[in-house]
């Protein structure tokens, strides 16, 4: 019993050494607007959820199923939690293993977050650990047998805020850097936003949690604009699918219409799915009855007609 108990102990031991390596950090030169909190993590029936983190990183998860093609699409996930906590497990390593079988290689973001920072950082942060987790994945495309030109994002809830704000707050790299991962575009190639905040604007359609964790009790109109993405469209913004119900009482669907309505205005692909039942917060539906729980399905085939993967 004491050989099975220590055989089942080492096992563990493996599986943790080899997850860690799939573990990469945002920052090996040090993080700007950094924090000295001391991590931590709450679980509920779904996972982990974390929430004060002072190393951002990504979790990388390759590929499983075999394409026909060698250079595979990518998506950098972004699990939701009201910028207090990330969702770790229902919306980030559950969905990219649901990536991984369609045979695309995903990337699980524990940024920093906002609740949590200093005024001086607040807004900040989540926001440059996306860029920076975009850059890497382009730089190391070539080693990891990726497509540059097909990384995209998908991101729930505030984590679909800080994809569509990756979506219009990126840019071709920065040129003056003296750090070379800086010179790559941060630009996501494609998004995917499922039950997304987008407005930061005073109006009944703003989760107003969201917005006071992202930028404080009393925040100015410059603020509130500039992160109210709908408002910030542009023409080089990437193509979008947004997820979203009826029943979700949290983020109401109006939050992915707006963003619908403002990639049309500039004549960028959109496609916008609206349910009518199904409570926020559903991640993947695996335990959901409603027809809901089709939308990775509907997911997948918009990627195939996009050419992110290739055809069945």
């Amino acid at each position: 019993m004491k050989y099975f108990f220590l055989l089942r102990i080492y096992f563990v031991g493996v599986i943790f050494v080899n997850a860690q390596k799939n573990t990469i950090p945002l920052y090996p030169e040090g993080v700007k607007c950094g924090n000295n909190l001391i991590a931590e993590t709450d679980y509920d029936a779904d996972g982990r959820i974390f929430k004060k983190v002072s190393d951002p990183e990504i979790w990388y998860y390759p590929s499983i199923k075999p394409t026909k093609t060698i250079d595979k699409a990518a998506v950098l996930v972004i699990p939701g939690g009201g910028y207090w906590g990330l969702w770790f497990d229902k919306e980030g390593v559950d969905v990219a293993k649901w990536l991984n079988r369609m045979g695309i290689s995903a990337f699980v973001l524990k940024h920093r977050v906002p609740h949590w920072e200093s005024q001086n950082c607040r807004s900040k942060v989540a926001l440059m650990d996306a860029q920076r987790s975009i850059r890497i994945i382009r730089a190391n495309a070539e080693k990891w047998g990726l497509d540059p030109d097909k990384i995209g994002v998908l991101g729930f809830s505030a984590g679909g805020h800080l994809a569509s704000t990756l979506s219009t707050h990126h840019d071709n790299g920065l040129d003056l850097s003296e750090l070379k991962i800086e010179k790559f575009s941060s630009r996501p190639d494609f998004s995917v936003l499922v039950y997304p905040v987008i407005t930061m604007q005073n109006s009944p359609y703003t989760h107003m949690g969201t917005r006071k964790n992202l930028l404080g009790e009393i925040p100015s109109v410059e603020s509130i604009n500039y992160f109210s993405n709908e408002l910030q469209v542009r023409q080089d913004t990437p193509p979008a699918i947004l997820i979203h119900t009826d029943e979700d009482d949290g983020v109401p669907a109006e939050n992915s219409i707006k963003y619908y309505l403002a990639l049309r205005k500039f004549k960028i692909p959109a496609a916008l799915h609206i349910w009518e039942g199904g409570p926020h917060g559903l991640g993947l539906a695996k335990n959901y009855e409603g027809s809901f729980k089709n939308w990775p399905n509907i997911v997948e085939r918009w990627m195939i007609e996009r050419n992110i993967l290739p055809t069945l």
